[in-house]
């Protein structure tokens, strides 16, 4: 129950993180939010260790948690950031969630093959709602591309695919790798574990500060993109901080599948701050609904279903099938 609320309330601060970026690359570039929100971690999750009282757990941890942390940090924060904001700056953030939203797949498979996770009946059909909803999404009818059209933004769907499915690569991976790094830790530690985390992302971000062009690159940010980078920086990182909890206290299959909820908070976010620079129309609406079932039919227990619903003997079996 508490990996759940903590995954709830990471998809949430996370969608509100897409938006404050889709507002900032209006007028800044990829990189230079990268540069802005990645070191905001490091002070911010030693903040939420020290809270915890697991300050001292940033050194503690063994050789290979560390260097797992490490990767899963530079593959989330650098690449996996890196791949998102290039989508959302190609297609918005509503078009970039449909296409990142297939990492629970990569998740799902990841757990399977190296955590001894399993897959239910009831989580394949989750998965296959999942994916059908950003097709849905995608797919825009006649009378929608025409109004797409007459809209100031028009999306680069061919960038948009190949950052997107980058970023669902990282995003889909990282879990693997925190969850095997924190399992059986508490959530301070978990917190230090992001820390170390969001330290292996910003050693990358220096040196890429190092080539002088970047760096003067960097410090030509546009002042009203500034503001909506660092606000994005906070907001993303406490969603990090959610997540690194939840992926401590519950399974990755239960975590991933909550997180695809953030497709609807950013949605709602995108229509509040950013509608003139996103597409939203009926098959956007429909796909997001479709997408939320299935993230709920692959978040609940199979008891939980069969309680709610009494089923025959022999369909009772087939819920209760596994893979492995």
């Amino acid at each position: 129950m508490l990996g759940g609320i903590l995954s709830l309330i990471s998809a949430a601060t996370f969608g509100l993180n897409n938006a404050a970026v889709r507002r900032g690359v209006l007028t800044g570039t990829v990189m230079q939010a990268l540069i802005i929100t990645v070191p905001i971690g490091i002070p911010l999750f030693f903040l939420g260790a020290a809270l915890f009282g697991e300050p001292t757990a940033v050194a503690g941890f063994a050789l290979e948690p560390t260097l797992l942390l490490a990767a899963a940090g530079i593959l989330h924060f650098v690449i996996g950031r890196y791949g998102n904001y290039r989508g959302i700056k190609a297609v918005g953030g509503n078009l970039a969630g449909t296409i990142q939203q297939t990492s629970i797949l990569y998740t799902l498979l990841f757990a399977v093959v190296f955590l001894g996770e399993t897959f239910t009946p009831l989580r394949i059909f989750g998965i296959v709602l999942i994916f059908l909803g950003p097709l849905i999404m995608v797919r825009r009818s006649p009378k929608s591309a025409e109004q797409q059209r007459k809209t100031t933004f028009v999306p680069n769907y061919v960038e948009g695919w190949i950052f997107g499915i980058l970023c669902a690569l990282s995003y889909g991976m990282s879990p693997i790798l925190i969850r095997a790094a924190l399992e059986n830790h508490g959530l301070g530690e978990s917190l230090a574990g992001g820390t170390i985390s969001y330290a292996a992302a910003t050693v990358v971000i220096v040196l890429f500060l190092a080539i002088p062009a970047q760096r003067r690159h960097a410090f030509a940010t546009d002042k009203a993109a500034v503001k909506w980078f660092i606000f994005s920086g906070i907001f993303v990182c406490l969603s990090q901080i959610f997540r690194y909890m939840a992926l401590a206290v519950a399974p990755v299959t239960v975590v991933g599948p909550i997180l695809q909820l953030q497709t609807i908070f950013r949605s709602v976010f995108a229509w509040l701050l950013n509608r003139e620079h996103e597409v939203f129309d009926a098959p956007a609406i429909v796909g997001i609904v479709v997408s939320l079932i299935g993230a709920l039919a692959v978040s609940v227990s199979t008891d939980f279903v069969l309680n709610l619903v009494p089923l025959p003997a022999t369909l009772v079996d087939i819920a209760y099938w596994h893979w492995p």
